[in-house]
């Protein structure tokens, strides 16, 4: 019997036999661990991990964006800036950047990248780490913060991996890229791209072109280091890798990617906070607005809106391109103004105030050392009375407002209390304007600067109105009396005896200059700003009568007295309700509120609040007719006459303190300047038929103003702002602002064509000696 053959056994065979065994021991183990753990990390073993409803709306504090007419952003409210957007909104090449730079297998993977895993494990990531943008949108949305802790940060890891993968099966790829971009932190009050392409670079992101969209993506990195604003050259250099990237990718070509990679880094920045950017005022007064519409409209849960968090959407009337001219036109003459007012106070021992003594100085800096910020945080940190007195004599580093500084202000060293002194040297300014047919603002300039001077003197400053109350004396008397503007009255002073109206002493007012004598139209007396012509108006009709129509016409009478010497303007008036009451000549006699707030949405669009206009009749057609008529003659002989002059170019007063003259208007303008006792208030109304606007000028506080009336009237203060912004707007036709005739009623029986006021008034009321009062 022949003996079985016995193999030899092998030993190297052998070898890589219990290797191969030994290897996929370790592979299957090693795939049934990352099951454990990623079975392990759904089951919240490693902490709880979002449910559905959070991945479906993961939770954000969304900005409130106030809009504009045109759908330009004004500004936002928020705890964090962030304005989300839609795919489409996003251009392909800001798409392709960060594809090409943060995952550019993203279309082929379901959340995680196992090359990329592999290569970073087998490398210990010195080419690259692994993280999907699913990974790291899952660390935006759900991890406070990477550990610094090994342990702890490999369980966020897993953790991330898995809402990665539920994130992939809920969402499609655009969605998630989108949500990325809505979610990262750009810094600088940036988060997301839509807030992001607006602060660098001042455009909406569909606008972003392929150097910008790789700047913001090469912030995907690390924003905190590659920030634009304070490393501009490191942001470049890792630009420069995102379009390398790109074209390693075919994303663009060599040559593009090479011109661009030699272009030097440019960004607009544009900060978005709360003191900057247009429309600042405007967006305090939205806020107040917002502030008592939440108190009226909780939510269908009972709870209330918060403007910083909910995404709301505030759709105004203010359009952006108007607001921008207003608030140019503000800027070009007060800058101007102050130049001239800082020249003539130079002599001036208790600059910047005239006409009061020390102990009236020193009441008005203690009061406003009182009122400022500074002295209520003082005052919360404990200190006492004397020594937060004391504080305000200390020499401190501070920036100051100054028209020659950067963004409107410098660096300096001096005492609080210096501080306090010099800021009320500055001129202040404001301008609202509004279409008269719907109550419509479109612009509104609360003051020169927000971040110094935070009084917004629109709505909250009243101040005396100087003639600019005439139009209502005459249109009470023509409403009621029918008189014409031809009509004549003697130019010689007028009393009206003590007791008649409540009058302790006989009242005898004054025309500016002395002049009396002769006969005057009404308009002609309009157009010079006549006192005793409006005093005996005033008496033919009684002063309450004329209250009782600034009042139709929106003005606040409560503080109001019934007394004649209201007709020369005593009363204290917001610019917010003089433009709503003349708004009302402009528009037939019918007074509209004026509207500032048209629509609120939600962040899904949900209307939850439509304004409804206002409106009422305060004055018949023909008389609106006639009052704009008269005031048609201010602009043509009268105060306002320099809208249409060019002769005086080079009068002092003119180069000096008229900025923008010659404005050389041809179109129909009626407007009235308003000049107050000792020229601390100058005032200008303008209409044209679809668009009233009033400007205000003065200082903060009424002893700080120019020592003539020169350069302190209305038609030198504040008159060259109406005179810039206007010609700015009609710069852009498609605004739409009318260069035509002030609608006409059908049937008209008061004369408003005066050949004889034509004959008589061969004035031009820009010569210092003929002013407004």
């Amino acid at each position: 019997m022949a003996k079985k053959q016995v193999k030899k056994k092998n030993p190297v065979q052998d070898s890589q036999n219990k290797h191969k065994k030994t290897f996929w021991k370790i592979f299957f183990i090693g795939i049934g661990f990352i099951f454990l753990l990623f079975l392990s990390a759904s089951w919240g073993l490693f902490g709880s991990l979002p449910d559905e409803t959070s991945l479906e709306n993961p939770e954000k504090n969304l900005a409130t964006e106030i809009i504009a007419s045109d759908g330009k952003t004004l500004g936002k409210f928020y705890k964090e800036n962030r304005t989300p957007v839609q795919y489409e909104d996003l251009p392909a090449h800001l798409v392709n950047a960060l594809i090409a730079t943060e995952d550019v297998r993203f279309y082929d993977h379901s959340g995680i990248d196992a090359r990329g895993t592999v290569r970073a494990f087998a490398f210990l990531g010195s080419r690259g780490g692994a993280s999907t943008i699913s990974q790291q949108l899952a660390k935006l949305f759900f991890t406070d913060g990477a550990s610094r802790n090994k342990l702890a940060r490999a369980q966020q890891k897993i953790k991330e991996w898995v809402i990665a993968i539920r994130l992939e099966r809920r969402y499609t790829k655009e969605e998630i890229i989108t949500m990325y971009f809505n979610e990262y932190d750009f810094l600088n009050q940036a988060i997301g791209i839509e807030s992001a392409a607006h602060i660098y670079f001042d455009k909406p992101p569909i606008d972003l072109s392929v150097m910008e969209s790789a700047i913001l993506v090469g912030m995907f990195k690390n924003s905190s280091l590659y920030n634009p604003v304070k490393n501009p050259v490191g942001v470049r250099n890792r630009r420069n890798v995102v379009l390398s990237q790109m074209e390693k990718y075919d994303f663009i070509s060599e040559e593009v990617k090479d011109s661009l990679q030699a272009l030097p880094l440019e960004i607009t920045f544009t900060p978005q906070g709360h003191d900057e950017g247009i429309a600042t005022y405007f967006r305090e007064y939205t806020r107040s607005f917002m502030h008592d519409w939440i108190k009226e409209n909780p939510k269908t849960d009972g709870s209330s809106y918060n403007i910083y968090s909910d995404g709301l959407k505030i759709h105004t009337t203010i359009n952006a391109e108007m607001q921008k001219n207003a608030e140019s036109a503000v800027d070009q003459h007060i800058s101007k103004l102050q130049k001239e007012f800082d020249k003539q106070n130079k002599k001036n021992k208790t600059a910047p105030f005239r006409d009061i003594n020390e102990s009236e100085i020193e009441s008005i800096l203690n009061s406003a050392m009182r009122r400022s910020d500074r002295w209520r945080e003082l005052e919360k940190q404990g200190k006492s009375e004397k020594e937060i007195i004391a504080s305000f004599s200390k020499k401190t580093k501070m920036k100051i407002f100054s028209w020659s500084g950067k963004r409107n202000e410098i660096d300096t060293l001096m005492t609080p209390l210096d501080s306090i002194r010099y800021h009320k040297s500055i001129l202040q300014a404001s301008l609202m304007s509004m279409t008269p047919q719907t109550g419509e603002v479109k612009a509104w300039v609360g003051g020169i600067d927000y971040r110094h001077f935070k009084y917004d003197m629109v709505k909250k400053g009243k101040r005396q109105i100087g003639s600019t109350f005439k139009p209502f004396v005459y249109a009470t008397v023509i409403d009621q009396m029918h008189m014409s503007p031809c009509d004549t009255l003697p130019n010689t002073q007028y009393t009206i005896e003590a007791g008649k109206y409540g009058l302790l002493k006989p009242w005898t007012p004054k025309n500016s200059g002395g002049k009396y004598g002769g006969m005057l139209s009404l308009k002609s007396a309009l157009a010079q700003s006549i006192n005793t012509v409006t005093a005996r108006l005033i008496d033919r009709v009684g002063p309450k009568p004329v209250i009782e129509l600034i009042k139709k016409m929106g003005v606040d009478t409560e503080n109001i007295p019934a007394a004649p010497s209201i007709a020369l303007g005593t009363p204290d008036v917001s610019l917010f309700e003089m433009v709503g009451a003349y708004s009302a000549f402009a528009n037939e006699g019918v007074y509209i509120k004026p509207t500032l707030v048209t629509r609120i949405e939600d962040k899904n669009g949900t209307i939850l609040y439509q304004n409804v206009p206002e409106a009422k009749d305060v004055i018949s057609k023909e008389a609106a007719y006639v009052t704009i008529s008269l005031m048609e003659g201010v602009t043509q002989s009268g105060s306002g006459s320099r809208l249409r002059t060019s002769w005086a170019v080079n009068a002092p007063v003119y180069k000096a303190a008229v900025t923008g003259y010659p404005y050389e208007f041809t179109n129909p303008i009626a407007g009235k300047t308003g000049t107050t006792q000792n020229n601390s208030d100058g005032w200008f109304m303008g209409m044209v038929p679809n668009l009233v606007t009033g400007v205000w000028v003065g200082g903060e506080d009424r002893a700080t103003h120019f020592s003539s009336t020169g350069y302190g009237q209305g038609a030198t203060m504040a008159l060259p702002i109406w005179g810039i912004y206007m010609r700015d707007c009609y710069k852009n036709e498609d605004l739409g602002i009318s260069k035509g005739n002030f609608k006409k009623p059908s049937k008209l029986s008061i004369e408003t064509d005066c050949i004889k006021w034509k004959n008589q008034n061969n004035t031009d009321d820009g010569s210092t000696d003929e002013f407004d009062l």
